[in-house]
């Protein structure tokens, strides 16, 4: 993911549309290194400006938030507001396609004067900055000071000139646009094309570079130098349209998921994605906002979930071993039938053989083949026969004992993986609560006694609730308890339900009420197949086989597992794990 020249684009266009001419009422700084700027619109109404010079995900959006500042504002907002609070917007500006937004507002100072400033939002990853500084350039101070032994390149310091870096020669895609001009750089370089692009223009990324490649039928990992002049010609075509939808605001922001976490964002639609899911949005500020909240949320869960996630490994590995074990016990127990049969054999044939010998040869009346039985000469030919019975004997219990053990070891193997794969459908820390009490219930993780008196009750998590195209709810369960009341609790006995044939994976229910479940129209049958489909660990197949039944067929063993259930009577049918267009409820899904 970048924060690209492109995205500041979209961003700085969404600015000027709807907080030039506002004013600017309050100021604050929720988090290190953020800015929540207030503006009264006289069109808009209120606008809240969040800007974060994050070295990790740095960026600037519109948001709807009202976000708790500290009791004690740091020196940099404290300027802010002296200078700035109260001042009108004048313009928003983009440099070139530079990552850089400079706000110019004016506003009265202390001798009444009508005085201009600039806010510069630098997003450059790293050396991502907010900067204040007059309309002459000359820094006033910037939420990070970058004084010369952070840099030799350029000082960020009160007094000090302002100037953006230098961009390594690269061109402004605005107005170097001659096509012999793009001929010339992007073959002249001895690089592929996406690199060749991104190396040539300000302000892309190999994001956008690789949409442009892929826009034009072109493999962007080749080299630049083997381009045709026609894929040229398409691809310089291409990136004409993409520069003039940039200098006349037409944007199309949207999110790509993969697993359902979010992998991408760009202002611009992202074709080259066509085989994950794609949501698209009317604003590039929403895009910005719910894409760095989901990926700041997914990471939390991440890192929140890995002692969790530890704990089922190790037990996944330790059970894994055990049951590796358990069936080479029972390989080993295939010769028992030979050590029946030798004592057969002596029985049978061996009353004229001589004590002292060490075998005998006979024909075996089971298959009628020539048979050598060996024998140990320091036992009477009966004893040799009592030994191979007491041999056949021990490895028939062995067998039996190891054949049950390794069925439990089997289905504690399968509910750890069903464990495992809840992790990949938890949205929030109640999902982990109860990921984490499946665990203490299995004995895995150790049930500590506490004080419930006073302990303030967990929000319920809720199953995810999708909608079909032809308005039913379906439900899909997060993880093998919410599983286990999803079918035994929500689900009466006419609704459908469907699980994945061979993988772990949800329960999800499809709700009829009381209808005749019969009248379901195939379409939601096949999107709540493609539900459990996702919602398993074989989604990244082309195809998962789903049984479905209805649910007074599903039955739950006494002393099951969490999630364990039983089923005689089903339908299968093979569903795509893509749920691409499946509304989710209260989010709108488009198709791209």
């Amino acid at each position: 993911m970048a924060f690209d020249g492109v995205t500041v684009c979209a961003a700085a266009c969404e600015l000027r549309q709807l907080l030039a001419e506002g004013y600017i009422s309050k100021i604050s700084e929720p988090e290190q290194g953020e800015l929540l700027v207030t503006v009264k619109t006289r069109e808009h109404g209120m606008k809240r400006l969040l800007i974060s010079a994050s070295a990790s995900m740095p960026f600037i959006c519109l948001t709807d938030r009202s976000l708790t500042a500290p009791v004690q504002a740091p020196a940099f907002t404290m300027l802010l507001r002296k200078h700035l609070q109260g001042g009108r917007i004048l313009s928003v500006e983009q440099p070139s396609l530079e990552r850089i937004i400079v706000i110019h507002a004016e506003h009265r100072n202390e001798l009444g004067d009508l005085v201009r400033k600039k806010l510069i939002v630098e997003l450059m990853g790293k050396y991502s900055n907010i900067i204040f500084a007059n309309e002459d350039d000359t820094i006033i101070d910037s939420i990070k000071r970058v004084p010369p032994s952070m840099s030799s390149v350029r000082t960020v310091l009160p007094g000090e000139r302002y100037f953006i870096p230098e961009t390594q020669d690269k061109a402004d895609p605005f107005t170097e646009r001659d096509f012999d001009f793009f001929r010339n750089h992007i073959l002249g370089r001895p690089v592929n094309v996406i690199k060749a692009l991104y190396g040539t223009y300000t302000g892309f990324s190999p994001v956008t570079a690789s949409e442009l490649c892929f826009r034009s039928g072109i493999d962007g990992n080749d080299s630049a130098s083997s381009v045709t002049e026609s894929d040229l010609k398409k691809l310089y075509d291409n990136f004409i349209r993409l520069t003039d939808d940039m200098k006349h605001g037409r944007f199309a922001p949207e999110i790509v998921y993969e697993n359902g976490a979010p992998r991408e964002f760009a202002p611009i639609p992202l074709t080259m994605y066509s085989d994950l899911e794609r949501r698209g949005y009317d604003s590039v500020s929403e895009v910005i906002e719910r894409f760095y909240s989901e990926r700041s949320a997914y990471n939390h869960l991440r890192q929140r979930s890995s002692d969790l996630r530890r704990i089922v490994s190790n037990a996944i590995e330790r059970t894994a071993k055990k049951y590796d074990i358990q069936l080479g016990q029972i390989k080993d127990t295939d010769k028992m039938d030979r050590y029946r049969i030798y004592a057969e054999l002596i029985n049978t044939y061996g009353y004229d053989v001589k004590d002292g010998s060490d075998h005998f040869d006979t024909v075996n009346f089971y298959d009628g083949k020539d048979i050598r039985v060996p024998l140990d000469p320091m036992l009477t030919v009966h004893e040799n026969a009592n030994k191979y019975f007491s041999r056949f004997e021990k490895l028939k219990r062995t067998r039996k004992a190891a054949m049950e053990q390794a069925e439990e070891s089997r289905i504690q193997l399968a509910h750890l993986k069903s464990i495992e794969a809840s992790f990949e459908t938890a949205e929030s820390e109640e999902d982990l609560l109860l990921i984490s009490e499946e665990l203490k219930r299995t004995g895995y993780i150790k049930k500590n006694p506490v004080n419930t008196k006073n302990r303030k009750a967990a929000k319920k998590s809720e199953p995810v609730h999708y909608i079909t195209s032809d308005g039913y709810d379906v439900y899909v369960g997060k993880n093998n308890i919410q599983n286990d009341e999803l079918t035994f609790g929500m689900g009466h006995g006419n609704d459908w339900w469907f699980h994945s044939k061979t993988y772990p994976g949800s329960h999800v229910l499809l709700v009829v009420g009381r209808e005749d479940p019969m009248s379901v129209p195939d379409s939601s049958f096949n999107e709540a197949g493609r539900l459990a489909a996702y919602y398993s660990t074989g989604r990244e197949q082309g195809k998962v086989d789903i049984d479905y039944t209805l649910i007074k067929n599903v039955k739950k063993p006494a002393r099951a597992v969490p999630g364990y259930v039983i089923y005689h009577t089903n339908y299968s049918m093979t569903a795509d794990p893509d749920i691409t267009g499946i509304a989710r409820s209260g989010e709108k899904i488009s198709q791209l």
